[in-house]
């Protein structure tokens, strides 16, 4: 009789999960091989497959795995938030050096699937972003708008989209060499220069989406005993 004591399944797919995400980082989505991964996770090849699918279905798990393991826009410290909507995307820009610095495999698993996946792969990714929103990227431009920080005469959806999409480029030409440079064409900028930017980026940013007329807090204005 078999004595054995076997992993449950969710901490053993969690455990692939963990061995999947070094890999792809540090070897890439193409240079990654299924039966390295199975190796280093103590299984048979042929169990990756029953839990995933294809190497395709490991990708994505560790894409989620990575996403999930930031911090959401609505996750800064309360006295920042208090500041509004544009002071919220400030401090997580400011903070996008440091962030990957702690967490540097899962921001290179993302940005693996970012940019270094094909079409098919990238429509997975692209349909588990807008269902999940890892980054509570919904719930902070509802924020923004309750705040009256945002434009009413646009559609929340493209406000979300648009903040994706140049956010996300934004912070991957500031980190990474890896990528065409786009919006930089010199490599080692200072300290000086990329707050420079980060401030030329949320001027562009605010005039594209921001409120042309924001509420103004009134104060109460209280008369002086004589």
């Amino acid at each position: 009789m078999n004595r054995t004591k076997r992993q449950p399944v969710p901490a053993k797919r969690a455990h692939i999960v963990d061995v999947a995400m070094r890999h792809f980082a540090e070897h890439g989505y193409e240079d990654a091989r299924t039966e390295d991964i199975a190796r280093d996770a103590g299984i048979a090849k042929g169990a990756v497959f029953q839990h995933f699918g294809n190497k395709q279905g490991l990708f994505l798990a560790a894409y989620k795995r990575a996403a999930g393991s930031f911090f959401r826009y609505l996750d800064a410290p309360a006295k920042i938030r208090t500041k509004g909507f544009w002071e919220v995307l400030r401090y997580w820009l400011a903070r996008t050096e440091l962030q990957v610095r702690a967490n540097w495999q899962p921001y290179r698993v993302a940005l693996l699937g970012n940019y270094g996946t094909g079409l098919r792969l990238k429509r997975d990714i692209n349909r588990f972003l807008a269902a999940e929103d890892p980054y509570g990227t919904a719930a902070f431009v509802r924020q923004g708008l309750k705040e009256g920080a945002l434009r009413g005469d646009v559609d929340s959806e493209m406000i979300v989209s648009l903040l994706e999409w140049t956010v996300e480029r934004f912070e991957d030409a500031l980190l990474t060499e890896e990528l065409d440079p786009g919006l930089f064409h010199r490599a080692g900028i200072s300290k000086e220069k990329t707050t420079r930017r980060m401030d030329h980026f949320l001027r562009v940013l605010r005039g594209a989406i921001g409120n042309p007329r924001p509420a103004v807090k009134k104060h109460r204005i209280v008369a002086k005993a004589h």
